[in-house]
This record gives structure tokens, C-alpha cells and sequence, in this order.
């Protein structure tokens, strides 16, 4: 998953800054007035929202998944927070109790800030073709995928002990959901991801 120093890096790229901003007020105006959260920070919660997202898969949000979720915002903080009240934690909450509301305009960002990264463009087949599973191609392939890439795909759908190669079990909403999340963010003809989705065991 992503750390606060690779957050800081992105939110330094002027685009990715002034959405940031732009977005930041409007979540702020509609669902937070008083809520005081840094560009860093903020940016940091717009790159939770694909793991929410899963979390919400079945209507609500488990013990278990909360804590997972305030895990991961607590190290894509800036400066840690250990011992004080995190403001990505704290502003989570109201994305997850409208989580339909902004789902796409995070998403909106997510999008932009892949591409101010990478050429995600180049990543994709032509026509859009499905590609098969296999997996020495699949480790082949991850080899040589841009590294920022492999770092979004694992921050948003992968806890911080899992491997990207190894398969691992889910639910079969959470997995419809991260199919859902996929398409959104433009992922559906990178083969990297068309593998990578393989991966799952669908419960």
C-alpha cells in the first residue's frame, strides 16, 4: 500500500493539487463544515475510497473492516497520528456514511492522478481484448508494469501483508465490487489488472 511520503509525492503535481482543493471544499461545504484536514490528508482519503468501497459491498461496514480501514488511513496519514485523533480516520466516517454520493467524483480524481502518474493509456489492449490468466505471464507481467501502478492496484484492493501474486480468498460481493471499481477508474483493458482480478478466490 501506499505510504504518506508517496501521497505527499503525488499531491506535489500542481493538477493533482488543485483537484485536490477543488474537491476538498466541496466535501468539506456538504458534509463537514467544521472539519479541519490538510491537502495531503485529504488527498489520502480520496485513495481510500476504492477500499471502502469494498467494505461497504454489503450494505454496511463490519468491526473487522473498520478496523482494517483505520489501519490503512492511520499510514497514509501525514506524520503518523499514533497518539492523537487522525483527521483521514475521522473524515473516513463521513465518506462512508455517503459513500454513494462521492464514490465517482473520488473516483473522478483517482482517475486523473493515475494518469498525471503513468501512461495508463499505453497499458491497455487494443479493442479492449480479455486476456487469459496465466500465471507465469502474470508474474511476468508484474515485472514489468510501472511500479506507481502496482502500488495503486495493492493499496486499494490488497491489505498491507498480501502479495500481489499469490491468490487469496473473497467474498463474492466485495469481488463484484472491486469489478465495479475497476471498470470506474478505466481498468477493465489493462491486462495487468484483467490477471490480477484472476487472482481472487471467489467465495
Amino acid at each position: 500500500m501506499f505510504t504518506e511520503y508517496e501521497v505527499e509525492f503525488m499531491i506535489e503535481d500542481p493538477a493533482i493539487q488543485k483537484a485536490t482543493f477543488e474537491l476538498k471544499k466541496d466535501f468539506i461545504k456538504t458534509e463537514a463544515p467544521y472539519l479541519e484536514i490538510e491537502d495531503q490528508d485529504f488527498f489520502s482519503l480520496v485513495l481510500m475510497a476504492p477500499t471502502v468501497g469494498i467494505a461497504l459491498a454489503n450494505g454496511s461496514v463490519s468491526l473487522f473492516e473498520e478496523l482494517a480501514l483505520n489501519k490503512k488511513a492511520r499510514k497514509l496519514s501525514k506524520g503518523g497520528y499514533f497518539l492523537k485523533k487522525d483527521p483521514v480516520v475521522y473524515a473516513m466516517k463521513y465518506l462512508i456514511k455517503n459513500y454513494t454520493i462521492w464514490e465517482d467524483k473520488f473516483f473522478d480524481l483517482i482517475n486523473m492522478a493515475m494518469h498525471e502518474c503513468f501512461d495508463l493509456e499505453s497499458m491497455k489492449t487494443a479493442g479492449g481484448k480479455k486476456v487469459e490468466f496465466d500465471d507465469s505471464v502474470y508474474k511476468a507481467a508484474i515485472m514489468i508494469t510501472p511500479y506507481i501502478f502496482i502500488r495503486f492496484l495493492s493499496s486499494f484492493f490488497l491489505n498491507e501483508d498480501e502479495d500481489i501474486i499469490n491468490a487469496r480468498s473473497m467474498v463474492l460481493k466485495d469481488y463484484e465490487k472491486l469489478i465495479d471499481i475497476g471498470h470506474k477508474l478505466g481498468l477493465d483493458d489493462v491486462p495487468v489488472f484483467q490477471m490480477f482480478t484472476k487472482t481472487f478466490i471467489v467465495k
